[in-house]
């Protein structure tokens, strides 16, 4: 099958780093916001630099979130753009009400996961930033095909889904989080598989792999 790639223009992500990490794996994936080109491509990837907030806010005035919703090829959502796969974020939007009597704001977000992401604890650090290994579910998906435990992925993220039933992968900062999460079409890494080298190339390999 002939890869058809679109990396969905959504917010302020470096679409640059993962265009040419797709390139070296032999995939020319395009950038666009054109729901047409996003609905006839055989993969989309959503990356996410940035707020969940203002990203959802971005995907909602283009229309981007009914159309990502309605997909039935292979989805791929990196980062942020993994967090924008639940139902909620514990990342409040910039506006959100103050007082000790306010309800505890969050962003609502794509909704094609179950769960919502929380702010991850302050220790060791925070934000999260550097290499982790991650640890597989067994039987492992497909996304890992030639991974194992011994890979390490490059993370930058505060935020986290908890590690329920969708996830693929899970690594630890401070408690354990979903490094990777699958249901159906839907898949989502937390890492940055274009700043990941080796490992980060073959799991984008392996993702353009399925169908």
């Amino acid at each position: 099958m002939s890869v058809q790639a679109i990396i969905v223009a959504a917010g302020g992500a470096n679409f640059g780093s993962l265009q040419q990490a797709c390139r070296r794996i032999g995939v020319d994936a395009a950038v666009s916001a054109d729901p047409a080109r996003i609905k006839a491509a055989t993969h989309v990837i959503l990356p996410g630099v940035g707020a969940a907030a203002q990203a959802m806010q971005a995907l909602r005035d283009s229309g981007l979130d009914c159309v990502l919703a309605a997909l039935t090829q292979p989805l791929l959502g990196i980062c942020l753009g993994m967090q924008l796969l639940f139902e909620a974020s514990e990342e409040a939007p910039a506006q959100a009400p103050a007082g000790a009597d306010a309800a505890p704001a969050v962003t609502r977000c794509l909704g094609l996961l179950p769960g919502a992401v929380h702010r991850l604890p302050a220790a060791p650090s925070w934000p999260h930033m550097g290499w982790n290994r991650i640890t597989l579910r067994q039987p492992a998906h497909a996304l890992f095909d030639g991974l194992d435990g011994d890979d390490w992925f490059y993370f930058v993220h505060g935020y986290a889904a908890a590690s329920g039933a969708h996830a693929i992968a899970l690594a630890e900062h401070g408690r354990p989080f979903a490094a990777a999460v699958a249901r159906g079409n839907v898949h989502g890494v937390q890492f940055h598989p274009e700043k990941s080298a080796a490992a980060g190339r073959r799991l984008l390999r392996n993702f353009f792999a399925l169908t």
